[in-house]
């Protein structure tokens, strides 16, 4: 009985590390947008385009996209309306082989994600580009809903998860930085969870 008490102290202390300031557990997935979700029943009707400073501009039609290299990856996603969901387990496209379609402009420094019904947020391009960034079409072992951003959906899990784009539909290169649907509408411009960088009220 002391080592099951044990374990299972080690186990609350081990999520308390994980979990950022104001955040609080949940074992669901909570569902938040603002309008619409999109329905897709015909596939060859998405496609993701890949714009701005860039040699040349790309165009990935699904069926192209669901050729590309996949993995499995695994992390805590953090929502700034404060819930925070431990060990997700997703299969998605490396940020790496989406990349490897064009060649970078060298003054490209930041991103803009481009998804349905005109959303958008920025991001600084090394965050895209880290290694645990990527573009997500399963959620434990589940084709995403599209409540939850089908069929493709950007996932930056060390950022507050507004970052993590759903219904993607376009990536673009900028020089400087701007804000997206979500910045201008009061969100913060970055969104580290550690630092509660929840709004900008400025």
């Amino acid at each position: 009985m002391g080592m099951e008490l044990d374990l299972a102290q080690g186990r609350r202390d081990d999520e308390a590390l994980r979990v950022p300031p104001g955040q609080r557990l949940t074992a669901g997935f909570p569902v938040l947008h603002y309008g619409e979700v999109p329905y897709y029943r015909d596939m060859s009707k998405w496609d993701l385009r890949i714009f701005g400073l860039v040699d040349e501009a790309a165009v990935i039609p699904y069926s192209d996209f669901m050729k590309l290299p996949m993995k499995e990856f695994g992390n805590d996603i953090h929502c700034v309306t404060t819930w925070s969901k431990l060990d997700n387990v997703w299969e998605g496209v490396p940020v790496a082989a989406v990349m490897e379609k064009v060649k970078l402009r060298p003054e490209a420094k930041f991103v803009m994600l481009h998804a349905e019904h005109g959303w958008s947020t920025n991001l600084p391009l090394e965050d895209f580009m880290r290694d645990t960034s990527f573009l997500a079409i399963r959620h434990n072992g589940e084709l995403l809903t599209p409540d939850h951003g089908y069929p493709v959906r950007m996932v930056v899990p060390h950022l507050y998860f507004w970052k993590s784009a759903k219904w993607l539909r376009g990536i673009e290169f900028m020089a400087e930085d701007k804000p997206g649907f979500w910045e201008r509408n009061g969100y913060h411009m970055y969104g580290d969870p550690w630092k509660e960088q929840r709004y900008d009220f400025e």
